[in-house]
């Protein structure tokens, strides 16, 4: 893990799944551009949840990438949540590994609520709460059936939102569900 002597607190998770998580992801043919079935089926986990932004996020050594997307129709575009044209271009579509909260779920390979980012020390000193506004999270990893974690998917807010038990049971069906698409994938079904 990163270590922030000034806070005392430990950062970003280190990652040591990450070589072979990419090459799973490689052989897998995601998590390099957006996907349209990926930015779908972040725009029904928005529509579940009720979150303003949500994501299916595959991260590498040194950064994250959304290959789904959903971010409020009205969204102005220099975030670093921003969609553009959804195919079109990547560049908004990146995020550092040590930005956001997903890596932690990669690292700890279980789903991770935060109501309120900065009820905990840990998580409220992450770049996304002063540059973004990120106030609360709610993800689940992806993990696979060779049990590697390819990523996550994971819904935000500007606001403090009470996700409790429901918001944790359906975070964790939608990543099931996800993967059982990418399993299918996989398979050649999709």
């Amino acid at each position: 893990m990163m270590y922030d002597s000034t806070a005392h607190l430990l950062l970003t998770p280190v990652d040591k799944e990450a070589p072979k998580r990419v090459r799973r992801l490689r052989r897998l043919g995601i998590g390099l551009r957006p996907d349209l079935a990926f930015d779908a089926f972040a725009d029904r986990l928005a529509e579940v949840t009720g979150a303003p932004y949500s994501m299916v996020n595959f991260i590498d050594e040194n950064r994250q990438f959304f290959a789904g997307l959903h971010t409020p129709d009205a969204m102005g575009a220099g975030s670093e949540l921003t969609s553009t044209a959804a195919t079109e271009s990547t560049a908004h579509r990146y995020m550092a590994r040590d930005h956001g909260y997903c890596p932690h779920v990669i690292v700890r390979r279980k789903a991770l609520v935060l109501e309120d980012v900065c009820d905990y020390p840990r998580f409220a000193g992450n770049p996304v709460v002063d540059e973004i506004g990120i106030r609360s999270y709610l993800g689940a990893p992806l993990i696979d059936r060779t049990g590697i974690a390819l990523g996550t998917v994971c819904v935000v807010d500007v606001e403090p939102r009470p996700w409790g038990r429901a918001g944790l049971e359906t975070i964790k069906a939608m990543a099931a569900e996800l993967i059982e698409q990418i399993h299918r994938r996989e398979d050649g079904g999709i």
